[in-house]
């Protein structure tokens, strides 16, 4: 039985291209990029509802945030079972508590890999993903209770504020944790992905490091994306892949949006470089 590597962020930060570029390193297609419609086949969601199904019988309409807390061990513990070595699980959980029960249980736990972005540009891409205005999506980044519910696909996430979710897996560093920049992923990508590889104890040669870079890049996944779509895009968003970029906020958000965001989360800002502005 293996134990989870966790990869982390609060929703649109840079989960799916810290997978994406995963697969496509330790699988290593020669013929082109690994299909990000067969993400799931690698790495796994912690929130898919298929896993706490065995443990819940009643409909999933009755399900209430007890029920499905009342399981996450077990379906945890499932995940780690999947493999004899360590698996990838994507989560948007925030490393805290809910009902006294953790969303993360550590005893399962080999590692994680965090991804922070800039909260200025997450609430762009989050207004686009949930189909909702900036202001709105400033709202949930400041909103304590953030989370989304339980669906036909989804269990219930606890994600609270961006502040909040950054510092609940970044407050306690060591070496069962690793920490990127979205930005760093962007502008520096052979040092931010070797340094990821090299957490995870792997020592790709250069071009193999570099194929899986190509392979992951915001362009090679928009282009898979625009050919086939993408099974994990919002219904309310017209692309998944959007822009790629970072400091879009300097020309999309107003000096009162941008005021409000530095307001709730200046000082998990300045930790990470996004502050001063």
């Amino acid at each position: 039985m293996g134990r989870i590597i966790w990869l982390a962020s609060f929703p649109k930060s840079g989960n799916t291209w810290i997978r994406a570029f995963l697969h496509n390193l330790l699988r290593d297609p020669k013929a082109g990029a690994y299909d990000i419609n067969r993400l799931g086949e690698f790495s796994f969601s912690d929130s898919t509802i298929h896993f706490y199904k065995q443990y819940l019988t009643k409909p999933v309409a009755e399900w209430t945030h007890q029920d499905v807390m009342a399981t996450r061990w077990n379906v945890q513990r499932d995940l780690g079972r999947m493999s004899t070595d360590d698996v990838f699980v994507k989560t948007h959980n925030a490393h805290v508590e809910f009902d006294g029960k953790p969303m993360i249980h550590m005893d399962l736990t080999a590692g994680a890999i965090y991804i922070v972005r800039n909260p200025l540009d997450v609430c762009i891409s989050l207004a686009d993903h949930y189909g909702c205005s900036i202001d709105e999506s400033i709202r949930i980044l400041n909103d304590d209770t953030s989370g989304t519910p339980t669906n036909d696909q989804l269990v219930f996430e606890m994600h609270r504020t961006w502040s909040v979710h950054v510092f609940s897996w970044t407050k306690e560093p060591g070496p069962w944790l690793h920490v990127a920049r979205y930005e760093d992923m962007l502008n520096k990508p052979m040092v931010a992905f070797s340094r990821a590889a090299r957490f995870l104890g792997l020592n790709p040669p250069r071009d193999r490091l570099e194929r899986a870079i190509q392979a992951s890049s915001f362009k090679s996944l928009r282009s898979q994306e625009d050919e086939k779509g993408f099974r994990e895009r919002s219904y309310k968003a017209e692309k998944f892949f959007r822009v790629g970029k970072a400091g879009q906020w300097r020309t999309a958000l107003s000096k009162a949006q941008i005021d409000r965001v530095v307001e709730g989360h200046k000082q998990q800002m300045e930790r990470f470089g996004y502050w001063p502005l």
